[in-house]
C-alpha cells in the first residue's frame, strides 16, 4: 500500500494574522530609528528650513569673486544669492540691499566682503529675518563712523589710499568714481591669486563713488545678530590690526588666515566653512 504524505497549510484567518503583526512591527522598528536618529545626542537638528545665504562684495570688486563659494555652498543644498552691491554710497547701498532681502522669505544669513560689510551692517539693522552675519575682511562699523576711521582703528594703516585713481561722473565735486590703479591691483587687492587673472580683475573691476568714504553708517545690525568674522592676516587694503580691532568690539566668532584682502578666492574652502558655522 503506497504511503501518501498529506501537507497541513494554516487556516487563512491566521495567516492574515502574522502578516499584520509583522507590519505592525517592521512600522514600530522603523519609527523607533528614525526617532532614535533625530534625538540621538551630538546630531545635527533637521528641524526648520535651511537658511538662504546672500553674499554682498565690496568695492573694485564684483559678484563673481564669490563664485567659488557659491557652488560650494550650493552643493550643500543651500540657496545661494550674491547680488550687485551699487557702490554709490552707504545709505544708498544699505537700502538696495534691504528691498532685496525683503523679497526673501524665511531665515538668511548675510555675509559682507571689503565694503560690503558696511552695508551688510546696515541693511540688517530691524530685520528679524536675518538670523547671522558674516564679515570676510570686511569693515563693521559702529554707528557714526566712517570708512575713512575703519581704516585706521588701533593704529592700522597701509598706502591704499596712494593708489587710487578719480574718474568724474557728474558735475559735483564729489561725483568721483574711486578705482585701484591697475598697476598696483595685484598688490594692493589680491597678491596671492595669479597675476593673469589679478590682470582681468583690475581691467574688469567696479568703482565705489568717493561718497562712500566718508558717509556715516547707522545703527548697526550686529548689535542684536551673532556676527563671524575672517581676519586675513596678509591683507593690503583694509590693515589686519583693524580687522582684529572690529572683530573684537563686536563679539564675533573669529578666524584668522593668512590671504590677502579677498579670502573668498584665495582660500574658498574656508570661507565657506565659516559660513556654514553662520548658517548652522
Amino acid at each position: 500500500m503506497t504511503e501518501r504524505t498529506r501537507t497541513l497549510r494554516p487556516p487563512r484567518g491566521l495567516i492574515a494574522a502574522v502578516l499584520a503583526v509583522l507590519a505592525l512591527l517592521l512600522t514600530m522598528s522603523g519609527f523607533a530609528s528614525a526617532t532614535s536618529s533625530a534625538t540621538e545626542p551630538g546630531s545635527k537638528s533637521t528641524s526648520g528650513p535651511k537658511p538662504t545665504i546672500v553674499l554682498v562684495h565690496g568695492a573694485f570688486a564684483d559678484a563673481s569673486g564669490w563664485g567659488d563659494v557659491v557652488t560650494k555652498l550650493q552643493n550643500r543644498g543651500y540657496t545661494v544669492y550674491a547680488p550687485a552691491n551699487p557702490l554709490r554710497g552707504v545709505s544708498a547701498d544699505a537700502n538696495y540691499l534691504k528691498t532685496f532681502l525683503a523679497t526673501i522669505s524665511g531665515p538668511v544669513v548675510l555675509v559682507g566682503h571689503s565694503y560690503g560689510g558696511v552695508t551688510i551692517t546696515n541693511a540688517a539693522t530691524g530685520n528679524p529675518n536675518v538670523k547671522s552675519l558674516v564679515y570676510i575682511a570686511a569693515f563693521a562699523p559702529i554707528e557714526g563712523e566712517n570708512v575713512q576711521q575703519m581704516s585706521t582703528l588701533a593704529g592700522g594703516s597701509n598706502d591704499l589710499l596712494s593708489h587710487i585713481v578719480l574718474r568724474p561722473f557728474g558735475p559735483g565735486p564729489a561725483d568721483q568714481d574711486a578705482y585701484i590703479d591697475p598697476a598696483f591691483f595685484h598688490q594692493t587687492f589680491a597678491q596671492d591669486l595669479p597675476r593673469k587673472q589679478t590682470a582681468v580683475m583690475a581691467a574688469s573691476q567696479r568703482p565705489a563713488a568717493l561718497a562712500t568714504l566718508a558717509e556715516p553708517s547707522g545703527p548697526p545690525g550686529w548689535q542684536d545678530i551673532p556676527s563671524w568674522y575672517l581676519v586675513a592676516q596678509n591683507d593690503n587694503t583694509i590693515p589686519p590690526v583693524s580687522e582684529r580691532f572690529m572683530a573684537d568690539r563686536m563679539g564675533a566668532h573669529t578666524t584668522e588666515i593668512r590671504s590677502s584682502h579677498v579670502a573668498m578666492m584665495s582660500h574658498p574652502n574656508t570661507v565657506t566653512d565659516l559660513i556654514l558655522q553662520a548658517a548652522h
